[in-house]
Protein backbone atom coordinates (compact mmCIF):
# COMPACT_ATOMS: atom_id res chain seq x y z
CA UNK A 1 0.00 0.00 0.00
CA UNK A 2 1.19 3.91 -0.62
CA UNK A 3 1.90 5.79 2.40
CA UNK A 4 -0.96 7.06 4.23
CA UNK A 5 -0.13 10.96 5.12
CA UNK A 6 -2.12 12.38 7.75
CA UNK A 7 -4.98 14.26 5.95
CA UNK A 8 -6.08 10.72 4.46
CA UNK A 9 -6.23 8.69 8.07
CA UNK A 10 -9.86 9.11 8.66
CA UNK A 11 -10.64 7.61 5.49
CA UNK A 12 -9.43 4.31 7.29
CA UNK A 13 -11.20 4.60 10.43
CA UNK A 14 -12.16 1.20 12.07
CA UNK A 15 -8.93 -0.34 9.77
CA UNK A 16 -5.72 -1.21 10.92
CA UNK A 17 -2.97 0.46 8.83
CA UNK A 18 0.95 0.90 8.92
CA UNK A 19 3.29 3.68 7.67
CA UNK A 20 6.15 5.71 9.01
CA UNK A 21 5.15 8.96 10.86
CA UNK A 22 8.16 11.57 12.01
CA UNK A 23 7.23 11.87 16.45
CA UNK A 24 6.96 15.05 16.82
CA UNK A 25 6.03 15.05 20.84
CA UNK A 26 6.00 12.40 23.47
CA UNK A 27 3.95 12.13 26.73
CA UNK A 28 4.18 9.37 28.92
CA UNK A 29 0.85 9.73 31.27
CA UNK A 30 -0.49 7.80 34.03
CA UNK A 31 -4.05 6.54 33.32
CA UNK A 32 -6.62 4.66 35.16
CA UNK A 33 -5.27 1.44 33.99
CA UNK A 34 -1.76 2.19 34.05
CA UNK A 35 0.92 4.10 31.98
CA UNK A 36 0.16 4.84 28.47
CA UNK A 37 2.31 7.05 25.67
CA UNK A 38 0.59 9.80 24.19
CA UNK A 39 2.58 10.76 21.12
CA UNK A 40 2.23 13.36 18.32
CA UNK A 41 2.98 11.86 14.85
CA UNK A 42 3.11 14.05 11.91
CA UNK A 43 3.89 14.02 8.30
CA UNK A 44 4.41 17.49 5.80
CA UNK A 45 0.25 17.13 5.35
CA UNK A 46 -0.44 17.40 9.01
CA UNK A 47 -0.49 15.73 12.48
CA UNK A 48 -2.49 13.70 14.56
CA UNK A 49 -2.73 11.69 18.22
CA UNK A 50 -1.82 8.74 18.70
CA UNK A 51 -1.43 5.99 22.17
CA UNK A 52 0.45 3.50 22.95
CA UNK A 53 -1.29 1.45 26.14
CA UNK A 54 0.75 -1.46 26.11
CA UNK A 55 4.43 -1.20 27.45
CA UNK A 56 4.52 2.31 27.47
CA UNK A 57 7.24 2.75 29.51
CA UNK A 58 9.33 0.56 27.22
CA UNK A 59 8.39 1.83 24.09
CA UNK A 60 9.07 5.47 24.85
CA UNK A 61 12.98 4.54 25.71
CA UNK A 62 13.21 3.05 21.97
CA UNK A 63 13.01 6.29 20.07
CA UNK A 64 12.80 10.20 20.73
CA UNK A 65 10.90 13.07 19.63
CA UNK A 66 12.54 13.97 16.06
CA UNK A 67 12.50 10.54 15.35
CA UNK A 68 10.39 8.66 12.64
CA UNK A 69 9.21 5.87 13.59
CA UNK A 70 7.09 3.03 11.76
CA UNK A 71 3.88 2.19 13.66
CA UNK A 72 1.10 -0.21 12.85
CA UNK A 73 -1.72 1.03 14.14
CA UNK A 74 -5.96 0.94 14.70
CA UNK A 75 -7.53 4.27 13.28
CA UNK A 76 -10.23 5.45 15.64
CA UNK A 77 -12.44 8.34 16.66
CA UNK A 78 -12.36 9.64 19.75
CA UNK A 79 -15.57 12.67 19.86
CA UNK A 80 -15.33 13.08 16.24
CA UNK A 81 -11.20 12.83 16.56
CA UNK A 82 -9.23 10.94 14.04
CA UNK A 83 -6.54 8.84 16.47
CA UNK A 84 -4.43 6.24 16.32
CA UNK A 85 -4.02 3.18 18.63
CA UNK A 86 -0.79 1.93 18.27
CA UNK A 87 -0.54 -1.81 18.59
CA UNK A 88 3.52 -1.97 17.32
CA UNK A 89 5.98 1.19 16.78
CA UNK A 90 9.65 1.10 16.49
CA UNK A 91 12.40 3.43 15.07
CA UNK A 92 12.60 3.36 11.91
CA UNK A 93 16.14 3.28 9.82
CA UNK A 94 17.21 6.20 7.34
CA UNK A 95 17.24 3.82 4.55
CA UNK A 96 13.26 3.26 4.99
CA UNK A 97 12.02 6.96 4.30
CA UNK A 98 12.44 10.41 2.91
CA UNK A 99 13.09 13.34 5.68
CA UNK A 100 10.91 15.89 3.10
CA UNK A 101 7.94 13.60 3.33
CA UNK A 102 8.10 14.68 6.89
CA UNK A 103 8.45 18.53 6.98
CA UNK A 104 5.20 21.19 6.62
CA UNK A 105 6.33 23.74 4.54
CA UNK A 106 4.85 26.61 3.84
CA UNK A 107 2.07 26.61 0.45
CA UNK A 108 3.45 30.05 -0.11
CA UNK A 109 6.50 30.78 -2.77
CA UNK A 110 8.79 31.79 -0.56
CA UNK A 111 11.50 33.86 -2.81
CA UNK A 112 7.85 35.55 -3.49
CA UNK A 113 7.51 36.03 0.43
CA UNK A 114 11.07 37.57 0.28
CA UNK A 115 10.22 39.79 -2.93
CA UNK A 116 7.27 41.20 -0.75
CA UNK A 117 9.10 41.56 2.39
CA UNK A 118 11.75 43.69 0.90
CA UNK A 119 9.18 45.84 -0.96
CA UNK A 120 7.67 46.66 2.28
CA UNK A 121 10.80 47.50 3.38
CA UNK A 122 11.87 49.66 0.75
CA UNK A 123 8.60 51.21 1.32
CA UNK A 124 9.91 53.13 4.49
CA UNK A 125 11.11 56.47 3.84
CA UNK A 126 12.09 57.44 7.43
CA UNK A 127 16.24 56.74 7.47
CA UNK A 128 17.12 55.68 10.61
CA UNK A 129 14.54 53.16 10.71
CA UNK A 130 15.74 51.81 7.20
CA UNK A 131 19.61 51.69 7.63
CA UNK A 132 18.62 49.82 10.87
CA UNK A 133 16.56 47.07 8.88
CA UNK A 134 19.19 46.60 6.43
CA UNK A 135 21.76 46.17 9.04
CA UNK A 136 19.71 42.75 10.39
CA UNK A 137 18.37 41.66 7.51
CA UNK A 138 20.64 42.58 4.40
CA UNK A 139 23.09 39.68 5.90
CA UNK A 140 22.51 37.01 3.35
CA UNK A 141 23.56 34.45 6.06
CA UNK A 142 20.83 35.44 8.68
CA UNK A 143 18.14 35.97 6.14
CA UNK A 144 18.38 32.59 5.07
CA UNK A 145 17.79 31.17 8.35
CA UNK A 146 14.90 33.62 8.58
CA UNK A 147 13.15 32.65 5.72
CA UNK A 148 13.73 28.98 6.62
CA UNK A 149 12.48 29.30 10.02
CA UNK A 150 8.86 28.38 11.47
CA UNK A 151 7.27 31.06 13.53
CA UNK A 152 6.37 28.56 16.07
CA UNK A 153 6.80 24.82 17.56
CA UNK A 154 2.88 23.48 17.49
CA UNK A 155 0.28 26.68 17.39
CA UNK A 156 0.82 28.59 14.06
CA UNK A 157 2.93 28.95 11.01
CA UNK A 158 4.74 25.90 12.24
CA UNK A 159 6.63 24.74 9.40
CA UNK A 160 9.60 25.63 7.32
CA UNK A 161 9.43 29.45 6.15
CA UNK A 162 6.46 29.76 9.02
CA UNK A 163 8.34 33.05 9.95
CA UNK A 164 8.57 34.38 6.38
CA UNK A 165 5.38 34.19 5.46
CA UNK A 166 3.93 35.12 8.77
CA UNK A 167 5.87 38.06 9.02
CA UNK A 168 4.75 38.86 5.63
CA UNK A 169 0.97 38.70 6.17
CA UNK A 170 1.45 40.95 9.57
CA UNK A 171 2.98 43.58 7.56
CA UNK A 172 0.65 43.55 4.81
CA UNK A 173 -1.96 43.94 7.90
CA UNK A 174 0.11 46.95 8.97
CA UNK A 175 0.29 48.34 5.88
CA UNK A 176 -3.31 48.35 5.45
CA UNK A 177 -4.04 49.87 9.27
CA UNK A 178 -1.36 52.77 8.02
CA UNK A 179 -4.00 54.05 5.28
CA UNK A 180 -7.23 54.20 7.84
CA UNK A 181 -5.73 55.30 10.96
CA UNK A 182 -4.02 58.04 12.53
CA UNK A 183 -0.24 56.00 12.53
CA UNK A 184 3.57 56.64 11.68
CA UNK A 185 3.35 54.11 9.00
CA UNK A 186 7.32 53.89 8.92
CA UNK A 187 7.22 53.03 12.52
CA UNK A 188 4.48 50.46 12.43
CA UNK A 189 6.16 49.08 9.41
CA UNK A 190 9.66 48.37 11.18
CA UNK A 191 7.70 46.91 13.97
CA UNK A 192 5.84 44.34 11.51
CA UNK A 193 9.49 43.47 10.00
CA UNK A 194 11.09 43.20 13.20
CA UNK A 195 8.23 41.86 15.82
CA UNK A 196 9.35 38.50 15.93
CA UNK A 197 12.42 38.07 14.15
CA UNK A 198 14.06 36.55 17.22
CA UNK A 199 12.72 33.20 16.97
CA UNK A 200 15.11 32.16 14.22
CA UNK A 201 17.25 31.70 17.33
CA UNK A 202 14.29 30.85 19.55
CA UNK A 203 13.67 27.13 17.45
CA UNK A 204 15.10 25.04 15.36
CA UNK A 205 14.41 22.34 13.13
CA UNK A 206 16.15 18.94 13.59
CA UNK A 207 14.15 17.48 12.43
CA UNK A 208 11.00 18.10 14.62
CA UNK A 209 10.89 21.92 15.96
CA UNK A 210 12.12 22.21 18.96
CA UNK A 211 13.58 25.31 21.64
CA UNK A 212 16.67 25.82 21.71
CA UNK A 213 18.05 26.96 25.30
CA UNK A 214 18.59 30.40 24.32
CA UNK A 215 15.05 30.51 23.37
CA UNK A 216 13.63 28.56 26.27
CA UNK A 217 15.87 30.82 29.06
CA UNK A 218 15.71 34.29 27.22
CA UNK A 219 12.99 34.20 24.49
CA UNK A 220 12.27 35.54 21.15
CA UNK A 221 11.26 39.12 22.16
CA UNK A 222 14.47 39.77 24.67
CA UNK A 223 17.05 38.52 21.84
CA UNK A 224 15.40 40.73 19.32
CA UNK A 225 15.21 43.67 21.97
CA UNK A 226 19.00 43.27 22.39
CA UNK A 227 19.74 42.53 18.56
CA UNK A 228 18.25 45.65 18.09
CA UNK A 229 19.86 47.75 20.70
CA UNK A 230 23.37 46.73 18.79
CA UNK A 231 22.95 47.29 15.36
CA UNK A 232 21.38 51.06 16.20
CA UNK A 233 24.57 51.56 18.57
CA UNK A 234 26.66 50.89 15.20
CA UNK A 235 24.35 53.70 13.40
CA UNK A 236 25.42 57.34 14.18
CA UNK A 237 22.84 59.55 16.26
CA UNK A 238 20.49 57.13 15.86
CA UNK A 239 17.75 58.77 17.71
CA UNK A 240 16.82 57.88 21.34
CA UNK A 241 13.38 57.86 21.29
CA UNK A 242 12.65 56.34 18.00
CA UNK A 243 15.17 53.57 19.29
CA UNK A 244 12.61 54.08 22.49
CA UNK A 245 9.38 53.12 20.35
CA UNK A 246 11.12 50.71 18.31
CA UNK A 247 11.97 48.64 21.79
CA UNK A 248 8.52 49.36 23.10
CA UNK A 249 6.92 47.26 19.86
CA UNK A 250 8.91 44.31 20.21
CA UNK A 251 8.28 44.23 23.93
CA UNK A 252 4.96 44.74 23.62
CA UNK A 253 3.79 42.74 20.78
CA UNK A 254 2.13 39.76 22.77
CA UNK A 255 -0.24 42.53 24.22
CA UNK A 256 -1.14 40.90 27.92
CA UNK A 257 1.50 39.48 30.16
CA UNK A 258 -0.14 36.33 30.54
CA UNK A 259 0.71 35.83 27.09
CA UNK A 260 4.87 36.63 27.95
CA UNK A 261 4.80 40.26 26.92
CA UNK A 262 7.23 41.95 28.74
CA UNK A 263 5.15 45.31 28.95
CA UNK A 264 1.61 46.22 27.64
CA UNK A 265 1.57 48.27 24.15
CA UNK A 266 1.07 51.78 25.09
CA UNK A 267 2.02 53.64 21.76
CA UNK A 268 -0.48 53.54 18.82
CA UNK A 269 1.74 51.26 16.72
CA UNK A 270 2.37 48.79 19.33
CA UNK A 271 -1.62 48.02 19.59
CA UNK A 272 -1.72 48.04 16.22
CA UNK A 273 1.20 45.38 15.74
CA UNK A 274 -0.12 42.97 18.47
CA UNK A 275 -3.43 43.22 17.15
CA UNK A 276 -2.67 42.51 13.39
CA UNK A 277 0.19 39.82 14.83
CA UNK A 278 -2.66 38.23 17.12
CA UNK A 279 -4.92 38.47 13.97
CA UNK A 280 -3.09 36.63 11.77
CA UNK A 281 -1.51 33.54 14.39
CA UNK A 282 -4.55 33.22 15.67
CA UNK A 283 -6.61 33.16 11.87
CA UNK A 284 -3.63 30.97 10.50
CA UNK A 285 -3.72 28.59 13.89
CA UNK A 286 -7.41 27.73 13.71
CA UNK A 287 -7.07 27.45 10.06
CA UNK A 288 -4.63 24.94 10.43
CA UNK A 289 -6.78 22.72 13.01
CA UNK A 290 -10.13 23.11 10.90
CA UNK A 291 -7.74 21.57 7.97
CA UNK A 292 -7.52 18.55 10.33
CA UNK A 293 -10.90 18.24 11.20
CA UNK A 294 -12.91 15.62 9.18
CA UNK A 295 -15.35 16.34 7.06
CA UNK A 296 -18.71 14.72 8.50
CA UNK A 297 -16.87 15.72 12.31
CA UNK A 298 -19.01 18.69 13.32
CA UNK A 299 -16.35 19.89 15.91
CA UNK A 300 -12.69 20.44 15.94
CA UNK A 301 -10.22 18.94 18.13
CA UNK A 302 -9.71 20.53 21.33
CA UNK A 303 -7.96 24.13 21.07
CA UNK A 304 -6.18 23.97 24.19
CA UNK A 305 -4.32 27.21 24.00
CA UNK A 306 -7.92 29.34 23.55
CA UNK A 307 -9.49 26.66 25.69
CA UNK A 308 -12.73 26.03 22.69
CA UNK A 309 -14.07 23.60 19.82
CA UNK A 310 -14.88 24.92 16.32
CA UNK A 311 -17.35 24.56 14.88
CA UNK A 312 -16.79 22.69 11.47
CA UNK A 313 -19.49 24.94 9.34
CA UNK A 314 -19.30 23.66 5.21
CA UNK A 315 -21.16 26.72 4.05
Amino acid sequence: MDRIEVKELSQFTGKEIQGFYLAAEKELREGKQGYYLRIRLQDKSGSVSANVWNNAQKEAENFEEGDVVKVAAMVTNYKGQTQLSISKIRLADKSEYDLNDFLAKSRQDPSKLADEFFGYLESIGNPNLKQLLKAIFDDREFFSKFSYSPAAKSWHHNYIHGLLEHTVSVARLCDYISRFYTVDHDLLMTGALLHDFGKVYEYEQAPAIEFTTLGRLVGHLTIADQIVCSKAAQINNFPSELLMLVRHMILAHHGEYEKGSVRLPQTIEALALHLADNLDAQTIGVQQLMELTPADSEWSEFDRLNNRYYYNYKG
